[in-house]
């Protein structure tokens, strides 16, 4: 949706979120038990069904995706993501790099952080937690376990300031950003680090890219649910 639907959801100018992506060599190491040979590709696909949905969403004008891999980066600039090269000094390092990025591109409007690891995301999810972002100087979603965070934002004029890793959850509210969990965003909380978290975000059903990938571990007798 775009144009002059989205400016009668929301008159503000759209916003742009910063998606960070891993080398494929460490990503999703985690999921090598349940994936195989296949882990890097799901780490694609995961990232790909992410990026895809955030574009679908009314209230996104943009992605910029922060990789220094060209697989993942020729994937997602196929799918309309502005791709930067990660300056390779940590996951902050990189978000605040795409978040300047970002203020070039759009110095008027909203900007903020996704995570790259939501195969679930539905577009109408990421509205309604977009829509709660925009009554605050900065905010975020903490993801399922409610120890990280999968979404980090600022309103127009704030300083961009993200605290990714580990227990951000923490880290966001000691930070003064407001905990945002509305009802109805179950995709936009589940993050996938584990076998078990891929299964959770099975059950609230995967995006197209995510599926194919499973379909090959289920039809190679790769994948491995977890005990």
């Amino acid at each position: 949706m775009r144009g002059t639907e989205r400016d009668e959801l929301d008159p503000g100018p759209g916003w742009t979120l910063v998606v960070p992506v891993k080398t494929l060599i460490a990503a999703k190491t985690r999921l090598a038990a349940a994936a195989g040979p296949h882990r890097a590709a799901l780490a694609v696909a995961i990232a790909c069904d992410t990026v895809a949905a955030a574009l679908a969403c009314p209230r996104v004008a943009r992605v910029v995706v922060v990789t220094g891999d060209p697989v993942p980066a020729e994937a997602l600039a196929a799918l309309g993501a502005h791709v930067v090269p990660d300056p390779e000094a940590g996951l902050n390092a990189a978000l605040r790099f795409g978040g300047a990025e970002a203020l070039r591109l759009a110095p008027g409007g909203p900007i903020g952080a996704l995570q790259a690891d939501l195969p679930a995301l539905r577009p109408g999810e990421l509205d309604v937690a977009l829509g709660a972002a925009r009554d605050f100087d900065q905010s975020f979603v903490p993801d399922a376990a409610e120890v990280g965070t999968t979404f980090y934002g600022v309103r127009p004029g704030v300083a961009f300031r993200p605290r990714f890793g580990g227990e951000s959850r923490a880290r966001h509210l000691g930070g003064g950003a407001k905990e945002l969990t509305p009802d109805g965003i179950p995709s936009v909380r589940r993050d996938v680090d584990t076998p078990a978290d891929l299964t959770e975000a099975l059950a609230l059903g995967v995006g197209p890219h995510t599926a194919a990938v499973v379909r090959t571990l289920k039809e190679s007798s790769t994948w491995r649910t977890p005990s």
